[in-house]
């Protein structure tokens, strides 16, 4: 049928139960859907989008009244959606014969692209993502769909998510796990664990679980555990423990090192700070940190060369000075081994 009769007919109103956000969010996605599968049949996009039918054709009826007024800002026949309406009316089949404004949509950078797909092999990586259907077409809509060519970008699969993938086993199942572990501190044991969820940290996961060593809810990094078993056993009930929103929870043990840091770095550091007091001192800003122990300090500084310097406690302050000297004296000690070789090697000479 001609766009008279299309334009003849009234839009759909609005149901209560759905508001405006969420319906035109729900129009965004339909209209792509209908235009990558070409002929559609209403009970197929109903099921898909998990809506009725008449939801459905409510939309599809919206979609045909739908357009971007032309140079004369009038609605003509071409600036407007168009279906083939004999095929819906008659057969409830949906088919868009014309479209408009869909291919000027702002397209991803080839960086943006590629940052996007670096995340999505990183996922894919997972042993429970292995082989996944809709992660490896997202990520060729993602190449197809880019302004260029995004780098392309490997991602090798590590020791922890081997762990992970019994840990998700364990906890899908509610069975406890068994491993070997081995805390910042370096001291090792083992462990016997009711895990209860996964988290992740920046590039670290986590696992948190009630510890039956230490009798408590306790944070294990994975990438510190080794010889993992799923037990038979089924995880305990444990009403009296609550697990915490965060990851990282305070106690009365805990350290209160001040350090000096690059504004732009301080986001890094929103987990472990004590408070939110910040003084500029020098360009940077002074804070004060919450951590478990010195230890953890180490790494965390690492993570930040150049835009953080510890300034108190004397301890926590000799801790990352003894560990950045014991690094710089391995460098050295690997200097002289080479020139030694070349002392007592003459090789080409």
């Amino acid at each position: 049928m001609n766009a008279n009769r299309r334009g003849a007919q009234k839009p759909p109103k609005a149901t209560r139960a759905q508001k405006a956000p969420d319906k035109l969010v729900f129009l965004l996605a339909l209209v792509p859907y209908l235009l990558e599968r070409q002929v559609v049949d209403v009970a197929e996009a109903a099921a898909h989008f998990g809506v009725s039918d008449d939801a459905i054709r409510d939309a599809v009826k919206l979609i045909a009244t739908s357009g971007l007024p032309g140079a004369t800002g009038t609605y003509q026949p071409n600036d407007l959606f168009d279906i083939d309406w004999d095929s819906f009316e008659d057969d409830d089949v949906i088919v868009i014969v014309h479209h408009v404004a869909i291919d000027d949509a702002p397209r991803l950078s080839a960086r943006e692209a590629a940052a996007l797909i670096a995340g999505l092999k990183y996922l894919t990586a997972l042993p429970e993502n292995a082989n996944s259907a809709s992660l490896a077409s997202l990520m060729a809509k993602l190449t197809a769909g880019a302004s260029a060519i995004p780098t392309r970008i490997g991602v090798a699969e590590t020791e922890a998510d081997e762990s992970l993938a019994l840990i998700r086993e364990a906890v899908a199942g509610g069975r406890q796990l068994e491993f070997d572990y081995r805390n910042a501190l370096g001291i090792a044991g083992r462990r016997r664990v009711d895990p209860m969820r996964v988290l992740s940290q920046d590039a670290d996961w986590y696992l948190q679980g009630y510890c039956h060593t230490r009798e408590d809810v306790r944070n294990f990094r994975v990438d510190r555990m080794s010889a993992l078993v799923v037990s038979e056993v089924p995880i305990d009930e444990h009403p009296d423990r609550v697990v915490p929103e965060t990851l990282f929870q305070g106690s009365d043990s805990d350290l209160d090192v001040v350090v000096d840091v690059a504004p732009a770095a301080l986001p890094l550091l929103a987990d472990y700070l004590a408070d939110s007091t910040a003084t500029e001192v020098d360009g940077h800003l002074r804070v004060t940190l919450r951590l478990a122990h010195v230890h953890g300090l180490k790494r965390l500084v690492a993570g930040l060369p150049g835009l953080a310097t510890v300034v108190s406690p004397p301890e926590a302050r000799a801790a990352v000075a003894g560990w950045a000297e014991a690094g710089l004296a391995g460098y050295a000690d690997a200097g002289s081994s080479v020139r030694d070789r070349e002392r007592t090697d003459p090789g080409d000479r």
